[in-house]
């Protein structure tokens, strides 16, 4: 496996090798010993499924406050994602960038969005199926987000002309800016409060 890190260098694309031949390939999709050598030293307690159906279904930009912050290793295995990682550690050189990465069933490439960060993606295909391991489980009371189109961000979502398939609870979320702190940055570590 290939570790490339972004522009923020606590979001990094993982790579994974593939092995071809007439009958297909056959891929390692994840080693726990390469991702606490080369990643990062946490465990991933869930793994989760998201099938859309259509092109421009956005879901984000979703994150989880301590003490159950999610770290999120996210891959396509069907279709294609642009995926998103907004950095919201209060104090961050890159406080309120993003970084992006096309992901898709073809390449198989991964994301890994640690604690800290926001994170959302919208479909580039129709039927697109993206499965994603995660650090602590789901908590409803320490849901949080951020609303996708906020200006402040920046982000150029490649939507088309359809719009983006929304939630309602997506329509709803606040701007960065009206954002509690919610994470703390501190220099050689993902530490929260």
């Amino acid at each position: 496996m290939i570790v490339e890190k972004l522009d923020i260098p606590d979001v990094v694309r993982i790579r994974p090798r593939r092995f071809g031949d007439p009958r297909g390939y056959f891929s390692e999709t994840f080693s726990a010993r390469m991702f606490r050598e080369q990643v990062a030293a946490l465990d991933f307690v869930q793994d989760n499924e998201a099938l859309s159906g259509a092109v421009g279904t956005l879901r984000g930009l979703h994150f989880q406050r301590p003490p159950t912050a999610q770290g999120k290793l996210i891959r396509a295995i069907r279709g294609a994602i642009f995926d998103v990682a907004v950095d919201i550690r209060q104090g961050s050189p890159t406080f309120g960038r993003h970084v992006w990465a096309r992901l898709d069933g073809v390449d198989g490439d991964q994301l890994w969005v640690p604690p800290g960060f926001a994170h959302g993606y919208c479909t580039l295909e129709p039927d697109t199926l993206v499965a994603y391991k995660v650090t602590n489980p789901y908590s409803p009371a320490d849901d949080g987000g951020i609303l996708w189109n906020d200006p402040a961000l920046g982000i150029a979502w490649p939507l088309g002309a359809g719009g983006a398939v929304l939630s309602d609870k997506d329509t709803k979320l606040p701007v960065l800016a009206d954002l509690p702190a919610v994470f703390t940055y501190e220099a050689n570590s993902m530490s929260t409060r």
